[in-house]
């Protein structure tokens, strides 16, 4: 077969198969999630998927990542904080909650030598804090309910997973965590719980389930199958706690007693009812008031409840 016959050949195959690709990818939902037991839910979606799809789970470590990662259409959705989807809806990016996620799964954890024992014993020492992350958000506001700000503290920018390990180290004093974390500083004995910083207008709302602007209009359908997968994989979940404990050992590599010591600060979640709408807007007012955002994002148009009703 001489090359020009056999290139005219590879082209004609590759033509008639790249239909049936793009047809096969249809039938894959590709959810995102971070690599937080709050985020485990994802792994819960198999147990649920419509008959004829199936379910790949990619995990992040950041929460931009995740986010963009809808935005860019690399995953229909992805579970993260819901601080990324307000410093990206605030800069005008189509990301939309299209479900909540998670309650709780934060932590504020100081060293076992150190002497930091309430928030304003934070005072002068170094904290890691995850930049664009709920928990920013969050310490911002403690911090000023203390009638302090980040000028009182050393921030150190450092990702979730790296936080038990420079804490054991004594490279930072303190963090301000996602569990597993805080579960893995208590089961290992080097870190001592500050508080679970659920004080604020916040409350515990941490991480939410969104999707972008041009996928639901162009294919709402799809959309509504994984929130219907997400709503079912967050009740099946909380209500079979052992069963969490199993997944997240399997898909975050760790010990049985850091995992059991997180699942307690962990509340899976769906439902995008009046308080979380009250906690969403309090975020967007606290964010504003911190300068994290140039200007509030219409909520009404990023959040949508067509889906988990």
């Amino acid at each position: 077969m001489n090359k020009t016959r056999r290139t005219t050949l590879l082209a004609l195959a590759a033509a008639f198969a790249a239909p049936m690709v793009f047809a096969q990818d249809k039938k894959v939902l590709r959810c995102g999630t971070l690599k937080l037991i709050h985020g485990i839910s994802a792994y819960f979606y198999e147990r649920f998927v419509p008959a004829g799809y199936t379910v790949e789970v990619i995990p992040f470590e950041s929460p931009t990542d995740g986010k963009n990662a809808v935005l860019t259409g690399t995953v229909d959705t992805c579970i993260h904080g819901i601080a990324a989807f307000l410093l990206g809806a605030a800069a005008g990016e189509p990301v939309v909650i299209v479900a909540n996620a998670n309650n709780g799964g934060m932590a504020v954890m100081a060293g076992v030598n150190t002497n930091i024992k309430t928030i304003k014993d934070l005072r002068g020492k170094k904290v890691a804090i995850h930049p664009g992350s709920t928990q920013e958000a969050v310490i911002l506001e403690r911090l000023r309910m203390e009638g302090m700000s980040i000028k009182d503290i050393q921030p150190i920018r450092l990702m979730f997973s790296d936080h038990p390990a420079a804490l054991a180290r004594g490279d930072i004093d303190a963090y301000v965590g996602a569990e597993p974390a805080p579960g893995i500083s208590l089961a290992n004995g080097t870190g001592r719980l500050v508080e679970y910083p659920y004080s604020t207008p916040i409350g515990s709302l941490n991480m939410i389930l969104s999707a972008s602007e041009k996928a639901i209009k162009e294919n709402p359908e799809r959309i509504k199958l994984i929130v219907d997968m997400h709503r079912k994989a967050v009740d099946y979940a909380m209500a079979n706690r052992p069963q969490m404990i199993e997944v997240a050992m399997q898909k975050l590599g760790q010990q049985r007693k850091s995992i059991e010591l997180a699942i307690p600060n962990v509340e899976l979640a769906w439902k995008l009812d009046d308080v979380f709408m009250q906690r969403a807007q309090a975020y967007t007012r606290l964010m504003f008031e911190n300068k994290q955002i140039r200007q509030s994002p219409d909520l009404k148009r990023h959040i949508t409840t067509r889906f988990v009703q």
